[in-house]
């Protein structure tokens, strides 16, 4: 099983940006962390990318139908504006979980709606860099049922 994590603007700047808000872990650790659970689960992160642009991430998107079986995506500020990446996900048409460092619906009004909670697998927030193993376990969890039902 193949995933795909995606990380969207301003995250490379985890470590150093808002510690109140996003903790001291940074970026690379996040994903050091993240290919160490993908392992234990029995899978492999086949790409960790972070840009700050939203034609890279669509292009990582794009790349991604046929190429991974799922997607562990954290939209960063992107959540509350890109119908452009939204109708990315809706095009390739695979399983992605949206995590969140932070605890969206508990901060600013605009941060309250997400462009892609309704056509992800599960969303999970507000648990820092503990959100990305939640997320990656459960689209896990749901691409083996998915698979289960299939045979």
């Amino acid at each position: 099983m193949r995933i795909l994590v995606l990380h969207g603007p301003n995250l490379g700047l985890l470590g150093k940006r808002e510690p109140g808000v996003y903790g001291t872990c940074t970026l690379s650790e996040i994903d050091r962390r993240i290919r160490e659970k993908a392992a234990q689960l029995g899978v492999c992160v086949e790409d960790a990318v972070q840009s700050n642009s939203e034609s890279e991430l669509m292009e990582k998107i794009h790349a991604a139908a046929g190429a991974v079986d799922g997607i562990l995506f954290n939209p960063a500020a992107y959540t509350h504006t890109s119908v452009a990446l939204r109708d990315a996900l809706l095009g390739v048409a695979v399983p992605f979980v949206e995590v969140h460092l932070s605890n969206v619906s508990a901060r600013e009004p605009f941060r309250r709606t997400s462009y892609f909670s309704d056509i992800a697998v599960g969303v999970v927030a507000g648990f820092g860099p503990e959100s990305y193993l939640l997320g990656l376990e459960g689209l896990v969890a749901h691409l083996r049922d998915v698979r289960d039902e299939r045979a």
